[in-house]
């Protein structure tokens, strides 16, 4: 049996024992990256096209497994599906067009989504169930 490297076993147990929100930000940031590496390649000139066409189908492969991670019984899901479709619409006429414009709206969105991510879990953190499993305001930061 081969033995994983260390860093590949602590990179896979780290994921393991993410919870939700920090999986979101992890994902968000995987965006971000792309989305920075293809714009350093629309800047390259000569345009680095194979970059840009794999890092806009990279970032689309994370919002696509955003959208499949969606439980659409909740109208916030809804709302989160059409933003997603959104950013993907922008990235694919980005990769089309070889034209970044958008890509810094799509920035923006997702920034914003992972910071209220980030402050939601932040709130739900600061609360604690009652005797009846209810959630309380903490007392204690």
């Amino acid at each position: 049996m081969i033995r994983q490297p260390s860093y590949q076993a602590y990179k896979q147990q780290s994921v393991m024992t993410m919870t939700q929100a920090e999986m979101l930000a992890m994902l968000y940031d995987g965006i971000l990256k792309e989305l920075y590496i293809v714009l350093k390649a629309f800047e390259h000139q000569p345009q680095d096209l194979s970059e840009i066409n794999r890092g806009l189908q990279k970032a689309q492969k994370i919002i696509n497994y955003l959208k499949t991670s969606l439980d659409t019984n909740y109208d916030i899901a809804n709302n989160l599906f059409s933003l997603y479709d959104y950013c993907n619409w922008i990235l694919t006429q980005a990769n089309v067009k070889k034209d970044p414009a958008g890509l810094e709206e799509v920035g923006g969105i997702v920034r914003q989504l992972k910071e209220t991510y980030i402050q939601a879990d932040k709130s739900i953190r600061m609360q604690t169930p009652d005797s009846e499993g209810n959630l309380q305001a903490s007392t204690y930061e």
